[in-house]
């Protein structure tokens, strides 16, 4: 398995009488190449599993919330299925940002319906499509939330 885990960077609000201030003041942007932004049509979507070898991620809930999950893999032409899923849920309301290491699968679920991720990547586009790797929504199923 991958030594490296997913970590969860936490930040913070602040807030007076002008407004809100989200942040996330423990993130470096080293290495990082490029953003983008990611939305569903409506909640309890699943994207799921996109991996890469070389490539590392980093997430963020920009509006709403989502389930984003993440899954080491060591055999890349026939994964475990009993792999541990690192759960995490990410929202605007509590900013964060969700770190995933290169050899990892990641995949999330809206849980709201505006919804939106954001998404830095630490190789270009040319880059991630030749380390590109690809299981379906579920492979592994960590989709249903649980009921408390």
């Amino acid at each position: 398995m991958t030594a490296i885990k997913p970590v969860l960077l936490e930040g913070g609000l602040s807030v007076d009488d002008r407004g809100v201030v989200s942040f996330v003041n423990d993130f470096r942007f080293n290495g990082v190449k490029r953003f983008y932004l990611v939305e569903n049509h409506q909640s309890h979507r699943v994207r799921a599993w996109h991996a890469h070898k070389k490539e590392v991620k980093y997430v963020m809930a920009f509006i709403g919330s989502a389930l984003v999950c993440a899954v080491s893999i060591v055999n890349w032409r026939r994964p475990r299925k009993d792999t541990p899923i690192h759960r995490f849920v990410l929202s605007a309301a509590k900013p964060a940002i969700l770190a995933i290491p290169a050899g990892y699968a990641n995949g999330w679920m809206s849980l709201t319906p505006d919804a939106k991720l954001m998404f830095l990547s630490t190789t270009t586009v040319e880059q991630s499509q030749k380390d590109d790797y690809r299981f379906s929504a579920r492979y592994w199923n960590p989709w249903k939330v649980e009921e408390r």
